[in-house]
Formats: structure tokens, sequence, C-alpha cells
């Protein structure tokens, strides 16, 4: 069964400070006014992941069909990621780093303690 973003929303709002909000008048997550994910609504569907630069190589690079990106993106600390492709927890760790990437050190570590 495909993620929905529903099924993200659900998840990813257990983790410290994300915020249900928009960006570019689409449902997104953030922390602190920070973008973490949001849903795409351009003919690609899909959701667009914050992350680094390496990390976006790595991940197009891996061959995995559920990760693309568009010319628009190149050059920015994002991925596109298919719904109907992803493997569910690997869309959650991607997502858990960018909120990483986001948060607080101190969120982050108290969140680390406990988990």
């Amino acid at each position: 069964m495909a993620t929905t973003w529903d099924s993200i929303v659900g998840w990813a709002t257990e983790l410290p400070k994300v915020e249900v909000s928009t960006s570019y008048n689409t449902p997104a997550l953030k922390v602190a006014g920070k973008l973490i994910v949001r849903l795409r609504t351009e003919a690609e569907g899909g959701v667009v992941v914050m992350c680094s630069l390496d990390e976006k190589a790595a991940l197009l690079a891996s061959g995995d069909a559920a990760f693309y990106t568009t010319p628009h993106y190149d050059g920015h600390g994002s991925i596109l990621v298919d719904l109907d492709r992803v493997d569910a927890a690997e869309l959650e760790e991607l997502i858990v780093e960018a909120w990483r990437s986001k948060v607080s050190k101190t969120v982050r570590e108290q969140y680390d303690e406990t988990h």
C-alpha cells in the first residue's frame, strides 16, 4: 500500500515541535517555521523532503525510482519522493533527518534521550 500524505502527517507530527502548515499553497510540515516536507500538487506529485546536497546525490545515485528531481530543484537541498514507490521506513528516516536538521539542539538532544 502506498504511503499517503495523511500517514506522513500522522507519524511526523509525533516528532517534537512539528507543525502542520503550508508552503507554496500546498500542505506542509515545518519546525519553527522551517520546512521539512511538503506535498507536491504538481503533475509529478509526491512530496518534497529537505535534505543535504550530499544526501540528495546519494539518493539519486542509488537508482531507486522512488527518488527523483526536476530541473527546478537542481542545486537545491531537497529530494522529490514518489509516494507510490517509496519504502515507508526509508521515507520516515529521511523525514526524521530533515527534522533533525531544523530543530534546535536542545530539542534534538531531549528526543535522543528518550528514543
